[in-house]
């Protein structure tokens, strides 16, 4: 079964997509062209899969660990870094997260 997921691109424009559960965000919203690069391929070492997560989903998803954390303080010299900010890379899509809204952060 896929898991909806609703992403807002650097454009403002909505996008609504369909994810295979177990997969990184970070792989379907590149696979969607939405400007997100995974450059460092989901090892916490980029930041250029950053993005805000809904405020509605930021509580239930795991917590940051402490490579996410200061990947974002990293990236946070050069964008915008908010309390629903994430690595999508660190995001496992799952059942329990259909729906979930997030929006394309900075490339840092």
């Amino acid at each position: 079964m896929a898991v909806e997921v609703l992403a807002t691109d650097r454009d403002g424009t909505a996008h609504k997509l369909e994810a295979e559960r177990g997969r990184p965000l970070m792989e379907v919203l590149r696979e969607a062209n939405l400007g997100v690069e995974g450059t460092c391929g989901g090892a916490c070492a980029c930041g250029t899969c950053h993005v805000y997560v809904g405020a509605a989903w930021a509580e239930r998803l795991l917590a940051k660990s402490e490579d996410e954390q200061m990947m974002l303080d990293a990236i946070a010299e050069l964008v915008e870094v908010r309390p629903a900010s994430r690595l999508s890379c660190q995001i496992p899509v799952s059942e329990e997260l259909s729906g979930i809204e997030v929006e394309i952060g900075p490339v840092p």
